[in-house]
């Protein structure tokens, strides 16, 4: 039976009844009632109702094939992942204020995937509450409120994330860098001054001592350093070997601590190691985690040593009333189940590899794609004008994008010009995909 009101496919009566609505008229609703800063991806925008591994499909059942979203991590609506969301939420969800057995399974679980001495959890509902909770906790530890960050940055949307992150204040509507901030330059070494060679790492690493005298002279002495085990808005790079150790040891000599932003690369996406700060060889004072913790389902955290934690604790309770509850666990420890028993860790590396070789060879043959780079399934290939100049395009990264989906393949891109095709699909991703995607992209690109 087809909903009256307007026109779409019939309904599910197993779901919950919702107006069957085309794509016009939900813009056109959104426009009137939701939140006007809400953007949507593609020239003409699509409406998914269903996912599965790493499929997105229409509501003609059109599937594409999804190789940006770095959330739904063990693939969408995981047969496993769903079962157990839905046989805890059947049995009991309530707050962290009583006992159970899912968090302090989770709390071991997790923390066993970490070096020591990061052994204490903290369950926060998004990579934003996560960021904006490790701040309080180098506050806490340091009684300093500088902060070291690396330009074009994202760490959340709060108001102190904000702050943190030049993605958004050096952006439109932005502010600019706040008095108790400082900015170190990318160590991009596709781009910037540094090129690749064996030491730029540490060249890079370097320029934070002058951002730390810089926030001490303007009576700002450092508390904490952010950065990304790997760089998502600043256009998938990945840091030179011997950078996030040069930074971490001029941080700790000023008494500062270093954060470590996980919330869009652990959980095994770079492949070689679980969680993409081990490939630069570094222990964390506190790490943050969002995204794919709950493939989808609203959850993040923070672990550190105990240290840290006890200097937290002031008196004043940290409570967070959805954080840490069975059903959240419950699905939470699932997908660290599913990684391991899939093996998608290892899945991760063997693909990734087989992408960038890929691309590589198609970079080999079209001067506009002029770096690829990345580590396991986290890439991103930089399209620019020709190879000498290096000149960001921009036009041409947005007309793949749209061609690719034409050929319905989901990508987005990234990069403070707007110029890096991002490439961040579900781990479970095959290498039967990567050869549909870079047999599409071929073609593409042959015709651009």
């Amino acid at each position: 039976m087809t909903d009256a009101r307007s026109p779409g496919a019939p309904r599910d009566p197993a779901v919950l009844a919702v107006p069957v609505r085309d794509s016009s008229e939900i813009l056109r609703l959104r426009k009137e009632h939701l939140n006007p800063t809400l953007s949507v991806s593609y020239r003409e925008p699509l409406k998914i109702v269903r996912g599965e591994g790493v499929w997105l499909y229409d509501p003609h059942g059109q599937a594409y094939l999804d190789m940006v979203n770095n959330v739904c991590h063990v693939g969408h609506c995981h047969p496993r992942v769903v079962r157990a969301g839905q046989e805890q939420m059947a049995r009991l969800n309530t707050n962290t204020r009583y006992l159970h057995d899912n968090i302090v399974e989770y709390a071991l679980r997790l923390t066993a995937t970490l070096p020591a001495p990061l052994s204490v959890l903290f369950l926060t509902n998004s990579g934003t509450e996560a960021n904006d909770l490790a701040l309080r906790l180098a506050r806490a530890h340091t009684q300093a409120r500088g902060v070291a960050v690396i330009d074009h940055a994202y760490h959340g949307h709060s108001p102190s994330m904000i702050e943190l992150s030049p993605y958004k204040f050096n952006g439109k509507g932005g502010s600019g860098v706040s008095r108790h901030v400082g900015v170190l330059p990318m160590p991009d070494t596709y781009r910037g001054p540094i090129g690749a060679s064996a030491e730029a790492g540490r060249q890079y690493g370097r320029a934070v001592s002058p951002v730390i005298e810089a926030l001490r002279a303007r009576g700002e002495p450092l508390g904490a350093f952010y950065g990304e085990s790997l760089l998502g808005c600043g256009g998938q790079i990945v840091l030179p070997d011997g950078y996030l150790a040069e930074v971490y040891a001029a941080v700790r000599a000023a008494g500062g601590l270093c954060v470590a932003d996980e919330v869009q690369v652990g959980f095994g996406r770079a492949g070689e190691q679980f969680w993409a700060f081990e490939c630069q060889g570094v222990v964390p004072d506190i790490v943050t985690l969002g995204k794919p913790i709950g493939n989808g389902h609203p959850m993040g955290a923070v672990v550190t040593t105990p240290d840290i934690a006890a200097s937290f604790v002031t008196g004043m309770e940290y409570f967070n009333t959805f954080a840490g509850n069975p059903v959240s666990c419950a699905i939470a420890l699932t997908v660290l189940d599913v990684i391991a028993e899939e093996r998608l860790q290892d899945n991760a590396q063997r693909v990734g590899s087989f992408l960038m070789d890929g691309l590589r060879e198609l970079q080999r043959r079209h001067e506009w794609i002029g770096d690829v780079r990345g580590r396991g399934l986290f890439i991103g290939a930089e399209c620019v004008r020709d190879r000498d100049s290096k000149a960001p395009d921009a036009p041409r990264a947005k007309a793949v994008v749209e061609a690719m989906k034409a050929r319905h393949v989901l990508l987005s891109t990234d990069g403070p010009d707007d110029n890096v095709l991002k490439i961040k699909p579900p781990i479970v991703f095959s290498r039967a995909h990567a050869e549909e995607f870079l047999g599409k992209l071929d073609e593409v690109v042959r015709q651009l």
